[in-house]
């Protein structure tokens, strides 16, 4: 097993299943998991609706997960009906879906710190960071100082740090478009070398796939523009790969459950060493639409059959991923 200290080893055991892999549920969406109810219903979803849908989705599919992550906004009622076995991550950052500072400036939530995190149960932190290797370079040294910070205080604290990184383009071009897919490799690497980096105390890289599937000429989520070949796609997972030096999981980045699956699958065509995955929408977002409409019962129906189905997909998937322990640590 890797070099590591004790409690940031048993964190990271306690959030991995037996072969040491991080079999993930995230359920830490605030804004944005409000913007799909009211979609879905037409109003404004209530606090205590969005603690009933988390509460919901948490007691069904926990049992399934080797951890899931919450926040403490609106997660409270979820973490006390989370299964025993699953370990608990916990968010430390204010909602980036309503966070609107210039450059995407992260901010973290202001009465919170990890101490206080961890007396609430937390088994590891999670930060989302939104990174471009071609930003300003005052406004990522802003960031790199950001993240530094965090990773001191989980080094007080002896806590594991999964930092999720989000790329984006500084002069706006759409993540949806076919300009931002051609960037998006180069995007993806340089936040992960950038941040397997020692001095940033990080434990675990929760990254995007280095490509927009829907752009991979020849594979089954393809939407009819080509920014790579499948074989290209196949070199940049392998890529992203070796730019990280840490463990890292990959996040499902809000697309359907059939498109994480089949790129999970190109990761592991690849060789890529990738340790899990910390997946929500994929999982449970079509069941939303079953609540908002229908209440609770109609949620509790859908997540016993479609829910599990596609925690049950991405989790057949995770068989050739790599335990963390295999992977280099800070």
């Amino acid at each position: 097993m890797m070099n590591v200290s004790p409690g940031k080893k048993k964190g990271l055991t306690t959030l991995s299943n037996a072969r040491g892999v991080i079999a993930a549920m995230a359920l830490d969406q605030r804004g944005r998991l409000q913007a799909l109810m009211a979609a879905a219903g037409g109003s404004e979803p209530t606090q205590a609706m969005i603690e009933e849908f988390k509460t919901a989705v948490t007691l069904a599919l926990s049992p399934k997960a080797s951890a899931i992550l919450l926040d403490l906004e609106f997660g409270q009622p979820a973490m006390k009906v989370r299964h025993p076995s699953t370990g608990l991550l916990m968010t430390y950052e204010m909602d980036s879906y309503t966070n609107h500072r210039p450059g995407r400036r992260p901010e973290i939530i202001p009465q919170l710190s990890i101490r206080r995190l961890k007396d609430a149960g937390a088994d590891g932190i999670k930060v989302l960071l939104h990174y471009s290797p071609f930003a300003d370079r005052d406004l990522n040294e802003e960031k790199h100082a950001f993240v530094e910070r965090i990773g001191s205080e989980c080094r007080a604290e002896d806590i594991p740090f999964f930092l999720e990184i989000v790329g984006y383009d500084p002069n706006g071009l759409s993540e949806q478009s076919l300009e931002y897919a051609r960037l998006k490799p180069q995007i993806v690497s340089g936040g992960l070398t950038e941040f397997s980096r020692g001095r940033y105390g990080v434990d675990v890289l929760k990254v995007e796939f280095p490509v927009n599937l829907k752009f991979v000429e020849g594979s089954r989520s393809f939407a009819g523009q080509s920014a790579y070949s499948l074989a290209e796609a196949l070199e940049f997972f392998r890529q992203s790969g070796v730019a990280a030096t840490l463990p890292f999981v990959y996040l499902s980045a809000g697309v359907s459950n059939s498109e994480f699956v089949e790129g999970l699958a190109l990761a592991a065509q690849a060789h890529a060493p990738y340790s899990g995955v910390l997946c929500g929408r994929a999982i449970w977002s079509d069941g939303i639409q079953a609540y908002v409409q229908r209440g609770v019962p109609s949620l509790e129906s859908w997540l016993e059959t479609e829910g599990k189905k596609n925690i049950e997909a991405v989790i057949t998937q995770l068989a050739q991923a790599t335990p963390w322990f295999n992977r280099g640590l800070p």
